[in-house]
């Protein structure tokens, strides 16, 4: 048998489009963000980038995809810029979401999914001046929330 090594370089785009959505969007784009500029434009495709999820949901609950600080500061300082005017969608956790709304402008964001929140974070996130006045007032049309199912155990 013969054995032959293909990089990502050698694959037709359309099969690394068929490959890619087979992975979770944020795992692509950390991944593959600035690596070259055919992956560039194959990972900017609105496939991509219409609905970024930084949650991921295990049985007892929403976690939030940022495994570290590295993570979400090369989001909001990198990935987020060159995609912001694709994003339509946005779902995030409690821990990020001041981060990831504060990072850029996102003219086309109508969606926002907002999980793990407890009253203190969204108290906080829907006076933020500068969220409240611009993009929830003007841009909005769904908002999703998902409480912490454990701030209100605690309150019974």
């Amino acid at each position: 048998m013969e054995y032959s090594c293909i990089g990502l370089n050698n694959l037709p785009d359309e099969i690394l489009m068929i490959i890619f959505q087979k992975l979770n969007n944020i795992d692509i784009l950390y991944s593959f963000q600035g690596v070259n500029q055919r992956l560039n434009k194959i990972i900017h495709d609105p496939i991509f980038t219409n609905r970024l999820s930084f949650v991921k949901w295990l049985s007892d609950g929403f976690i939030d995809l940022f495994c570290s600080d590295i993570m979400l500061n090369r989001f909001c300082l990198k990935i987020l810029p060159e995609i912001h005017d694709k994003i339509k969608w946005l779902d995030l956790v409690s821990a990020s979401m001041k981060h990831v709304l504060h990072a850029i402008n996102y003219p086309h964001l109508d969606t926002i999914g907002l999980y793990n929140i407890n009253e203190e974070s969204a108290r906080s996130l829907f006076t933020d001046e500068t969220l409240s006045s611009g993009i929830f007032k003007n841009q909005i049309t769904t908002l999703i929330t998902v409480y912490n199912h454990n701030d209100y155990e605690a309150e019974t």
